[in-house]
């Protein structure tokens, strides 16, 4: 049976496992959720993520799995001999590397980079306009972020070493809708991190799922 995404084609969650599965060269199918219609809060989704959250990977009849990052790993684990080794599955000490590094995405960049993104992208569509002291907090934090991100990638061409892994494709989907707002000189006055961004964005999964990824008029 081929695997089931449940997800949105804008979601940054979403796009974070959809990446992945490009690499991995896999068929899939992406069974939209409708967000707005609250979709992701009623008895049939809730049935496979209590938390209603978005997205939701089905592989077969006897697995069901939620969070975007966990369902990356499972991904780049079960399919470890196909496409992009995203793990370094026969290098214990790069594999370790890799994690430390996703882990450093989840609780350094994603949380200083997401308000921002939402300040320019989600509010607009609630009627409101960005509050500038949320969005001059976080790029003060984000700066910072970038700042070590600068100095790792004058060492390396990845986060994790001189290769292409989780620790890098996890950083797309915001970064991507960061690079459209005002405040992308954070990565473009950065080298080491503006050519990292250049090469990760220019892959042929991320180019794919970087077409669905349309916020409104953006």
């Amino acid at each position: 049976m081929a695997l089931k995404l449940y997800g949105a084609p804008m979601s940054t969650c979403t796009t974070r496992v959809t990446i992945s599965l490009y690499e991995k060269d896999l068929d899939f199918e992406l069974i939209p959720v409708d967000l707005f219609a609250g979709e992701h809060k009623k008895p049939p989704f809730l049935s496979k993520n209590p938390f209603g959250l978005i997205p939701v990977l089905e592989d077969g009849d006897d697995l069901t799995l939620f969070e975007s990052r966990a369902i990356t790993a499972y991904v780049a684990e079960k399919f470890k001999e196909t496409g992009t080794d995203l793990i370094r599955h026969k290098d214990i000490k790069e594999a370790a590397i890799v994690k430390v590094w996703i882990e450093v995405e989840s609780q350094q960049y994603q949380p200083a980079i997401s308000p921002i993104v939402y300040q320019y992208f989600v509010a607009p569509i609630q009627g409101k306009s960005p509050d500038q002291a949320i969005v001059d907090a976080n790029v003060e934090k984000l700066g910072k972020v970038l700042d070590i991100y600068e100095a790792k990638l004058s060492e390396s061409k990845y986060l994790a070493g001189d290769f292409y892994s989780l620790a890098d494709l996890h950083h797309l989907p915001y970064t991507y809708y960061f690079m459209k707002t005002p405040c992308a000189s954070l990565v473009n006055e950065r080298p080491h991190v503006k050519a990292w961004w250049d090469d990760i964005s220019s892959r042929p999964a991320f180019k794919k799922v970087a077409e669905g990824m349309i916020f409104g008029d953006k």
